[in-house]
């Protein structure tokens, strides 16, 4: 399933307000919740390294956001970096 741009605005801002303004610039720019499949949320990021850092430490936060939003449990975030989309 699809995000709609609401919810992938919804996401990103919930995030912002959790990781605050210059850890949202400096890491989340650019990224884009793209799909929900069964259990997995999948996002693209801006690079590989910063997909990595995403992953690293904002999964559980994503998650957990996502899942408010979309209304679906979300149990793993997978980050790729947009070049692989």
């Amino acid at each position: 399933m699809d995000l709609t741009e609401i919810q992938d605005y919804a996401i990103q801002a919930r995030m912002a307000f959790i990781v605050g303004a210059g850890t949202f610039d400096r890491v989340f720019a650019g990224i884009r919740f793209a799909e929900v499949d069964g259990y997995l949320l999948y996002v693209y990021a801006r690079d590989e390294p910063t997909a990595a850092e995403i992953e690293d430490k904002y999964a559980l936060h994503i998650a957990i956001v996502a899942s408010q939003i979309i209304g679906r449990e979300i149990d793993l975030v997978v980050v790729l970096p947009k070049v692989l989309q």
